[in-house]
């Protein structure tokens, strides 16, 4: 009876180690991430009034972007766990003269690629600085998510507050009509000062129904932050008069330096450059290292095999690879300046507009809308004194509104403004204490 050609003891324990680290590894990148998804629950929209922070919350928690801008993550996560294994054995067998046992010779053997020059350690690098991106695509994508979530909440708090002044224009409007009726009764107007009473009555209902138009609108924004298609909240609960916080020039460049598009630029700097150092690691060719048996049914006995390989780097040295890498990094440089210049001219110019906007609207609370009240609610006692004409009344009522209604528009561009700059900053700017009081 002929003898087989056996592994070693050393050969089968070395199979067992590398098939291990494997399963260990995956095993605990896939279980990590897959607790943080089972652990997170998405909260209800509530059926009564909606506060910012709840806003916020519920676009953190169920927004679709945000949840493909995670799943991205989880899935480089799996590109660096892949980039930290070892290459796999081979096994390889074979027999010369198929036709005579005798002279049969069967060689079975076990190879295995040691990798030089620091190709592992480079592709681990290039891999999490791949990660590093994915984080700051993920971070970048909340405080888009976030700053869209506070725009839209005041846009719906604005538009609420445009109901309320529509429907107070629309009471004035109904009690000018009646107190031309009263006059035209009287015998003191002509019957043209009550038609054209009716016409801005007529008039203002029409801007109360468009107002509720905005609002429904504004709403079905709002929710689909966090991915909904019908609001459900009743109505949004804040303050529009709550300004936002001007940041000076210091705060505005230390967290310019921070900003979180800055920071992937530099991620990206950092990846390529560790993919240069991939590519140059690829120049240096790696060792293939054999352990076999071999059979010699003619001599009646096994025989070791070891054996060694090396490729010649005489054509292939990888340098089309190198050159492509070295460019890439420097490409990711120049997009890193460009950023900087990009972002800085951003900040500025929206600072520079908030600034004028809070300014306009502390000059509209304090000064313009105060004054066009004084003159409404003058001219208003006046026509019932037969002191002015139907016209100074309308001229008065129009002006007041349209300070008011430039109000509320200084305040939504100031919180678009804001969030705007919060989503490029990376910071929470919570609104101030000064407020204004309700107009």
């Amino acid at each position: 009876m002929q003898s087989k050609p056996r592994f070693t003891l050393a050969v089968a324990g070395a199979l067992a180690l590398m098939a291990l680290p494997v399963h260990a590894e995956a095993g605990a990148g896939i279980g990590k991430y897959a607790v943080s998804a089972a652990m997170a629950a998405n909260p209800a929209e509530p059926t009564g009034p909606l506060t910012l922070d709840a806003a916020i919350v519920l676009a953190m928690a169920a927004n679709p972007e945000l949840s493909a801008a995670a799943n991205e993550l989880r899935a480089v996560e799996g590109a660096v766990i892949q980039a930290g294994l070892l290459p796999n054995p081979e096994v390889s067998t074979s027999v010369e003269d198929t036709q005579n046992r005798a002279t049969r010779t069967t060689t079975l053997q076990i190879s295995q690629m040691v990798e030089l020059g620091g190709k592992r350690t480079a592709r681990i690098a290039s891999a999490e600085r791949g990660r590093d991106v994915a984080m700051a695509d993920l971070l970048g994508r909340r405080l888009e998510i976030r700053a869209a979530t506070v725009a839209a909440f005041f846009e719906v708090l604005v538009a609420q507050e445009r109901i309320q002044q529509m429907e107070d224009l629309l009471a004035l409007a109904q009690r000018a009509t009646a107190a031309a009726s009263r006059r035209v009764v009287a015998g003191k107007v002509s019957p043209v000062e009550e038609t054209k009473a009716r016409v801005a009555e007529a008039s203002a209902k029409v801007e109360l129904g468009q107002a509720r138009v905005d609002l429904t609108a504004a709403r079905k924004r709002l929710v689909t932050t966090w991915g909904s298609a019908q609001p459900r909240f009743s109505m949004a609960e804040g303050r529009t008069d709550q300004l936002p916080v001007l940041l000076s020039d210091e705060e505005l460049a230390a967290r310019l330096d921070k900003a979180p598009q800055l920071a992937r630029a530099r991620h990206e700097v950092e990846r390529f450059t560790a993919l240069a150092e991939l590519a140059r690691a690829k120049r240096i060719p790696d060792v293939t290292v054999s352990l076999g048996a071999k059979r010699a049914e003619e001599l009646g006995r096994n025989q070791a095999v070891v054996g060694l390989s090396i490729p010649l780097p005489v054509f292939d040295r990888n340098q089309g690879g190198l050159l492509e890498a070295l460019r890439r990094a420097d490409k990711a440089r120049d997009e890193l300046h460009t950023a900087v210049l990009r972002l800085g001219a951003e900040v500025t110019g929206n600072h520079e507009r908030l600034k004028a906007l809070l300014m306009e609207a502390q000059t509209l609370h304090q000064e313009i809308v105060p004054g066009a009240r004084s003159a409404y609610e003058a001219a208003s006692k006046g026509y019932e004194l037969g002191k002015f004409s139907f016209l100074d009344v309308l001229d008065a009522q129009r002006t007041f509104f349209q300070a008011r209604t430039q109000y509320l528009r200084s305040l939504a561009d100031a919180h678009r403004t804001a969030a705007e700059l919060e989503r490029v900053l990376g910071a929470i700017t919570l609104p101030s204490s000064a407020t204004a009081e309700p107009l």
